[in-house]
């Protein structure tokens, strides 16, 4: 029976990465002077986190580059089990995105990768609000530094 899945559970998750400790990768990166919170990959499907990988300067400055090419509000997004993948990439220090009339301060930027569907960009204000910008990037590059 196929897994359907609600945009309001997708942003309730995302949400909940944010809140989430990883204590045990925490005191190994601080002392190697990497950003505490890892790279994570979330299988939609599968309804869970698949996959962490260390934070690194590439991952800030992929991140980096996605902020920039976010120009505008996606319309709208509607996920289902064929959505791929969720990518979450704190940010070692927040970043404002202007684009559409508004600026976010964020502190972290989840990509939406569905192969046959455009790449979206969510973000969270300060005060948990999302925003989803649509993105026009080559993720490939990305997706082999992670591994998938």
């Amino acid at each position: 029976m196929p897994l359907k899945v609600r945009w309001s559970t997708i942003v309730a998750l995302c949400a909940a990465l944010l809140l989430l400790p990883s204590v045990t990768q925490a005191s190994a990166l601080e002392e190697a002077g990497a950003p505490v919170r890892p790279v994570q990959v979330f299988d939609v499907a599968a309804g869970k986190v698949v996959k962490s990988v260390p934070n690194s300067p590439e991952y800030q400055q992929i991140a980096k580059t996605w902020i920039k090419e976010a120009k505008e509000l996606a319309p709208q997004l509607q996920p289902d089990e064929k959505c791929g993948y969720v990518f979450r990439i704190p940010l070692d220090h927040p970043a404002v995105i202007k684009a559409s009339g508004i600026t976010v301060q964020a502190t972290d930027v989840f990509l939406f990768y569905c192969p046959e569907k455009p790449k979206l960009l969510l973000v969270f204000d300060e005060n948990r609000k999302p925003f989803l910008f649509q993105l026009n990037v080559d993720v490939k590059p990305f997706l082999n530094k992670v591994g998938l």
